[in-house]
């Protein structure tokens, strides 16, 4: 990990082609992110996941999306559909205890199906809490519009995961429920006053700073910094996220393929390390784009790589013993799982 570059690189199809062998062998990006069009049969994804880590020569960790509802990348037979956060946060307005149970048990779930393909870092808290009239990009990815239900659900979802031994990465610090455009399409700017923001947005990623990874949100929040989405802000990255917040775990960008961030991918990667953000994200294994993300990435290390070494200490040691049982419980939930 010494020698790895500030990036998290996706790749193209279900295997590696030469070039992008090559490519991650002299690039050496820290981690590797698969999505729904990397994944085929079982050994197919075990395959592909040993040899990303052998173009690095280590045990690099591998994120993937798995919430459930309609963001789950493992999909049957590989892995059960899931219900959408949604429905386990209207789960604890009828019963706490049940909700509670219901969020852990489902990401605990989700590490049993993860960890089996070698995966072993999952995108999951959504702790953005949604408001009327905001783009449905969120909508039922949030567990509920209450903070504090966010909070408490996210807590037990990452909890879930750990006991799994996987990294969660809560999104998307420091709140993206009120954009009212869907960032993977354009930029939103969000105009609440810093009140609004702390009491509402910001809660959740602070009630939960002490985990040990976040994604960042393309949202231009214009009370803290007008000209720069928190992505590419130094200012809500050292203010906000590491002051008010008090996150000091590890922070990694959202994609920055997505069409949110302006400028070349060199640019991207350079204003994003510039703000104080550690991990550079590139999510869809374009090459080209990769090519100019990496000419804007620097070497891991100082506080970012002190904060991926604490990241990477909670993945591991996850007991399959119990797997059926857990399964057993956690449809007495949710009947419809299948």
């Amino acid at each position: 990990m010494s020698e790895s570059q500030s990036l998290v690189l996706g790749c193209a199809e279900k295997s590696l082609t030469r070039e992008e062998v090559s490519f991650y062998r002299s690039e050496m990006p820290w981690g590797f992110i698969l999505f729904a069009r990397n994944i085929g049969e079982p050994e197919q994804i075990r395959d592909l996941v040993a040899h990303l880590r052998d173009c690095v020569g280590w045990h690099a960790p591998v994120f993937i999306d798995q919430e459930g509802g309609r963001v789950q990348r493992l999909r049957p037979p590989l892995a059960p559909n899931y219900p959408a956060a949604r429905a386990v946060g209207a789960l604890y307005r009828d019963s706490e205890e049940d909700g509670l149970r219901a969020a852990w048990l489902m990401a605990r779930l989700h590490a049993f199906d993860l960890a089996r393909y070698g995966i072993d870092a999952d995108c999951l808290p959504v702790l953005d809490v949604p408001v009327e009239g905001a783009n449905d990009v969120i909508g039922q990815r949030a567990y509920d519009r209450e903070p504090k239900i966010v909070a408490t659900l996210g807590r037990a979802s990452a909890e879930g995961l750990m006991a799994g031994g996987l990294l969660p990465v809560m999104k998307h610090m420091p709140g993206h429920g009120r954009a009212t455009a869907d960032t993977h399409l354009e930029l939103p700017t969000v105009t609440a006053s810093l009140k609004e923001l702390m009491n509402h947005d910001f809660a959740p990623f602070q009630a939960l700073n002490d985990l040990p990874a976040a994604m960042t949100a393309h949202v231009v929040y214009q009370v803290i910094d007008p000209a720069n989405p928190a992505t590419t802000s130094g200012k809500v990255v050292d203010e906000v996220i590491r002051g008010e917040i008090g996150f000091d775990g590890l922070l990694i960008s959202d994609d920055t393929s997505m069409k949110a961030l302006s400028g070349d991918f060199r640019t991207k990667a350079a204003s994003i390390l510039a703000a104080g953000v550690d991990i550079v994200l590139h999510c869809n294994g374009v090459m080209e784009e990769m090519r100019g993300i990496v000419s804007g990435a620097k070497p891991l290390q100082g506080k970012a790589l002190e904060r991926a070494t604490r990241a990477l200490a909670v993945i591991g040691g996850g007991d399959d013993s119990r797997e059926s049982e857990l399964r057993e419980e956690f449809a007495q939930y949710f009947e419809a799982v299948a």
